[in-house]
C-alpha cells in the first residue's frame, strides 16, 4: 500500500478536532468513510470533513472493501467488541483510550489482533506531543540523574450538574470515573517515559456522593527499573491542580498533564522552562507513526500489549486485582 484509507466508528465529539482531522491531514492517510449510529449525525459529519462516504451501521464500514484500517473511538464499554469484529475482516485497528474497561478486555482484543495477523495501536497520543518528548529526551539524555521518584497530583472541583452524568462517570460504559478517562493519560506516559509499572496498590472511594464512581483515589507503584512513585487524584476538589514531577538525583522536572504549561527543569545549576505548544490536531504526530508503521517505515510507540500495561495498573489501584 502507498496510502492508508481509514474508517472512523464513532464519529464523535473527539473525532471533530483531535483526531478526525489527523487521519487525512497526515501525509499517505486518508479519510474515506466515517460510521455513527444516528445517521443524520454520521452524514452530517461526513459532509463537513469532506468524507466520501458515511454508515450507521459498523458491519457495513468494516466491510467497505476500500477501508484499510479502522479508526474505533467509542466509549470503551465497545472496544473490545468492535476490535474483534475490525481484526476477523483482516484490518488493522487503532482504538481510543483507554484502551477499554478491564485488563481482561485488553487482553481479549490484543489475542483478536494476534489470532488475526493485523496490528492494534491505541490513541495514547501524548506518547508523541513535543512537549511530552521533551520530556522524554531530558530523561534519556541524564539531565535530571538516574530517576529516583515520580508523583502524580490531579485535581479539579466536581461539576454543578449531576441530572445527565457523561458517559465517563458511569462505570458500565467507561469502567469507572474520571480516574480512568484522565489518569490513564498520565500513568501510560509514565510507562513510556520510565519503561513498566511492575506493581501497585491504592484506595478509591466516593468522597462526595455525586455518582457510583470513584471520584478520589491514591496510589504507591512501583516501576520495574527501581524507581517508585505516587498519586493523587480527587474530582470534588476546591480548585485544578495538574501537576507531575520526576525526580532524579541530580535535578527534577515537572510539568502538567492536560493543561500544557512549560516544562520546568530544575538542577544544580539553575532553572530552565520550555513553553511547547501542542499542535492544531493532538492526535496527528501519533497518528503519523501509526501510518507509518502501517506502510512498513516505522513503528508506532503505543500498542496494545503497551495500553494493556496501563489497564492492569488502575484495576489493581482502584480494585486491588486486575480485572
Amino acid at each position: 500500500m502507498k496510502k492508508i484509507r481509514w474508517g472512523i466508528i464513532g464519529c464523535g465529539d473527539v473525532t471533530e478536532v483531535k483526531s478526525g482531522p489527523a487521519l487525512y491531514k497526515t501525509p499517505d492517510s486518508e479519510l474515506v468513510a466515517v460510521m455513527r449510529r444516528d445517521a443524520d449525525k454520521a452524514r452530517d459529519y461526513a459532509a463537513r470533513h469532506n468524507v466520501p462516504r458515511w454508515y450507521a451501521d459498523a458491519d457495513a464500514l468494516i466491510a467497505d472493501a476500500e477501508v484499510d484500517a479502522v479508526y474505533i473511538a467509542t466509549p470503551p464499554d465497545s472496544h473490545a467488541d468492535y476490535t474483534a469484529r475490525v481484526a476477523r475482516a483482516g484490518k488493522p485497528v487503532y482504538v481510543e483510550k483507554p484502551m477499554a474497561r478491564t485488563h481482561s478486555e485488553c487482553a481479549a482484543m490484543v489475542a483478536a489482533c494476534k489470532e488475526a495477523g493485523v496490528p492494534l495501536f491505541v490513541a495514547y497520543y501524548r506518547r508523541m506531543l513535543p512537549a511530552f518528548r521533551k520530556v522524554k529526551s531530558l530523561v534519556e539524555e541524564g539531565t535530571i540523574g538516574a530517576v529516583r521518584y515520580a508523583a502524580i497530583e490531579l485535581c479539579q472541583p466536581a461539576s454543578d450538574d449531576f441530572a445527565n452524568l457523561p458517559w465517563r462517570l458511569v462505570p458500565e460504559i467507561s469502567g469507572g470515573g474520571y480516574f480512568f478517562d484522565l489518569a490513564s493519560h498520565q500513568l501510560d506516559f509514565l510507562d513510556y517515559l520510565l519503561g513498566p509499572i511492575a506493581a501497585a496498590t491504592g484506595h478509591a472511594t466516593n468522597q462526595a456522593g455525586h455518582y457510583a464512581a470513584e471520584d478520589a483515589v491514591t496510589a504507591s507503584f512501583a516501576f520495574a527499573s527501581g524507581a517508585l512513585g505516587t498519586g493523587a487524584w480527587n474530582f470534588a476538589a476546591d480548585a485544578r491542580k495538574d501537576r507531575i514531577e520526576i525526580i532524579g538525583d541530580r535535578g527534577r522536572l515537572c510539568f502538567s498533564t492536560f493543561a500544557f504549561t512549560p516544562v520546568e527543569l530544575t538542577t544544580d545549576t539553575g532553572a530552565q522552562t520550555f513553553a511547547i505548544d501542542p499542535p492544531a490536531h493532538v492526535q496527528q504526530p501519533l497518528v503519523e507513526t501509526v501510518v507509518d508503521a502501517l506502510l512498513g517505515r516505522g513503528e508506532c510507540p503505543s500498542t496494545g500489549e503497551s495500553a494493556a500495561r496501563t489497564s492492569r495498573v488502575m484495576d489493581l489501584i482502584v480494585h486491588g486485582h486486575a480485572r
